[in-house]
């Protein structure tokens, strides 16, 4: 994979566009080195949303269901590191119970010249296998055009109940 020309890298002000776009207006957030810069603080400033800062990645598993199941449609924000942390969170209350949870994680560790698969990293390595073979929904946010996917994807993950993941794999610009 060659990287994306700096002007392709997808932008945080396209997802937080995309975001809105989808009916969120609630992020569960962990800072995350690959998104906190363009992503999480902007979404910290942005008067249209609201931020729940959370100590553990399982915690805001299980804020998401909740305020899910209580008709509030929200972001869980986090890295994969977090994503690994709470995967039986996933299991048990996002698989389990039917809820369509939608996540954004970003790849710590992703080199700019890979595809996630081909990373030395193993936790970057093992992040889309890890999903696929739990039949979690994922996409990758790469290139600028991939941010035009965010919204369909979770309002299709709250009306099936089933869960997205998009995958952040280089920093936003």
């Amino acid at each position: 994979m060659t990287p994306p020309a700096a002007s392709n890298v997808v932008r945080g002000a396209d997802i937080i566009a995309a975001i809105k776009r989808s009916g969120i207006s609630t992020v569960v957030a962990l800072p995350d080195i690959v998104t906190s810069d363009h992503l999480l603080w902007p979404i910290s400033r942005d008067p249209e949303l609201r931020l729940i800062r959370v100590c553990k990645e399982d915690e805001g598993v299980s804020i998401c269901s909740g305020l899910g199941y209580a008709g509030v449609p929200s972001l869980l924000l986090m890295q994969q590191t977090g994503l690994f942390d709470s995967l039986n969170c996933i299991r048990g209350v996002v698989m389990e119970y039917g809820f369509g949870l939608c996540a954004i994680v970003g790849l710590q560790g992703m080199e700019p010249d890979r595809d996630p698969p081909q990373s030395d990293k193993y936790g970057v390595k093992v992040v889309e296998p890890v999903l696929e073979a739990m039949g979690i929904a994922h996409g990758r946010l790469t290139h600028r055009e991939d941010a035009q996917h965010i919204a369909q994807a979770f309002l299709r993950a709250r009306a099936t109940r089933k869960p997205f993941i998009f995958l952040v794999t280089r920093t936003p610009e």
